[in-house]
């Protein structure tokens, strides 16, 4: 195939182009080597706000910055091509070359043909939505019918199994259509979630905006509070001089986990040279943060969250999750958990770190962090998670993200749960790939529990939204 000039004096034929752009889809794995950091390669699919990147089409476009632009890559990172998923990106090269990666599709396309006819103060991206449209709408529909060989190796692979047996207490979860899922603080991610004394929801979100109406900047750590049922929620962002911070990716503070106990609200933040706590008794105007943070382990700790105020808690304790790994960006074989009194939680002696669950089926604990046991184990695939209690089932539900790939649009996750918060437990429902995406977090708040606790509302980060689905937790048949 021929050869020809890319860009920069770069030439190459497709077959070239399409082996860079397999490289990325791999996350810069070629034949098990790591080429390229999988951090590097996931920045590709996302805006990086200020870089001038627009494409010669216009002699005005010159010096502005483009809200597509990721490191080196276009992508669809907002949406604009709403007939392609959001996770697709690309190079675009002279002529209109390209190499397109979608990963949630599992295709790369590459393209050396001759520059397309574009219209007088046509917009940039409109050229693009002819080409790409129809290849995502045909690469959809195949992977319906008929899933490509790498996720087929992945289906029959080891993770493919859930990690613990199937839950006897709740027989499978029913979903909602897709098509019901609301969406809110497009743009915005993470949302821990606590249930406050005011009988509201306190959030926060990161790498974006909040919802509409917008606030003026976008925040890597942002504060919000949502009112009334799951199904007609209203929002509203919350200003805090003190908690607000900037910064995207592992750049910036993100919180992790939220609780409110006694009235006042508490927020895990990651990203802090691993995770810091900080603590408002106002609502949510004026935060402190912690002189201490915990160092070891505990990337991304989110707090187990009960009913309004901490109310219906098992004891006078306050108990945190996370997987067992210094960074939130990392997965890890294992997740640990923590405990404090509730009236002590701004004390870093007074916490205490889960060993395991002895012979008479006590929880056996420890000051010592290096000391830490096992509270969950999935070899490879601890991530991100959020942890609840279901007081109308009295079980504990744990929202576990499966690692991997661009789980704002793609990708699976695990809903744990048990009768204490050390287990043991078992498999509600286990997918690695939802049918739409699940985010990078999601959880099941007890604000949105029925009475009964068949019920629930799962709000997760995908399509980088506030996202809410409910579903109905089927109970085994009485015998």
């Amino acid at each position: 195939i021929a050869r020809r000039e890319f860009g920069s004096g770069i030439s190459a034929n497709v077959d070239a182009m399409a082996r860079l752009g397999l490289l990325y889809l791999r996350d810069g794995l070629w034949k098990e080597t790591r080429i390229l950091p999988a951090d590097f390669v996931r920045q590709a699919g996302s805006t990086v706000p200020g870089v001038v990147g627009l494409p010669v089409v216009n002699p005005a476009d010159y010096g502005k910055a483009s809200d597509h632009y990721g490191l080196l890559w276009w992508n669809n990172a907002d949406g604009t091509l709403p007939d392609v998923p959001r996770d697709a990106y690309w190079t675009w090269g002279l002529y209109d070359s390209l190499i397109v990666v979608i990963p949630s599709l599992d295709i790369v396309v590459s393209r050396a043909g001759q520059s397309w006819r574009r219209e007088r103060g046509e917009d940039h991206y409109a050229v693009l939505q002819p080409f790409l449209g129809p290849i995502a709408a045909a690469a959809d529909d195949l992977l319906e019918r008929q899933p490509p060989p790498k996720q087929k190796a992945e289906a029959a692979a080891t993770h493919a199994s859930p990690p613990y047996p199937r839950s006897t207490v709740i027989s499978e979860i029913v979903w909602s259509p897709a098509d019901s899922i609301t969406r809110g603080a497009r743009g915005s991610d993470n949302w821990p979630l606590t249930w406050g004394a005011d009988d509201q929801l306190y959030t926060v979100y990161g790498d974006g905006r909040g919802f509409e109406p917008f606030v003026d900047r976008k925040l890597s750590l942002g504060l919000a509070r949502i009112g009334g049922p799951a199904e007609a929620y209203s929002a509203v962002n919350l200003r805090s001089a003190t908690l607000e911070t900037t910064g995207d990716g592992a750049r910036g503070k993100k919180g992790s986990g939220m609780l409110m106990v006694d009235g006042t609200l508490y927020l895990w933040a990651r990203n802090a040279g691993n995770s810091q706590l900080a603590w408002s008794t106002d609502l949510g105007k004026t935060w402190t943060w912690s002189d201490w943070k915990f160092s070891v382990s505990f990337g991304a700790a989110t707090f187990l969250n009960y009913g309004p105020d901490y109310s219906g808690a098992r004891d006078g304790y306050v108990y945190v999750y996370s997987h067992d790994h210094d960074s939130a960006y990392e997965a890890a074989d294992r997740m640990v958990l923590a405990r404090v009194p509730k009236k002590q939680m701004t004390q870093r002696t007074a916490w205490e770190f889960f060993i395991e669950v002895d012979d008479s089926g006590q929880a056996r604990w420890t000051a010592d962090v290096a000391e830490r046991g096992s509270v969950f184990d999935h070899r490879g695939r601890c991530y991100r998670s959020g942890v609840s209690y279901n007081p109308g089932l009295k079980r504990y539900l744990w929202c576990q993200t499966l690692p991997g790939g661009d789980t704002r649009f793609a990708g699976g996750f695990g809903i744990y749960d048990a009768p204490e918060p050390w287990g043991p437990w078992s498999t509600v429902y286990f997918t690695e790939r939802w049918d739409i995406g699940p985010g990078e977090t999601s959880s099941i708040p007890p604000r949105w529990i029925s009475s009964d606790g068949r019920t629930v509302h799962l709000v997760f980060s995908g399509d980088d939204c506030f996202s809410v689905r409910r579903g109905e937790l089927v109970l085994p048949a009485a015998n």
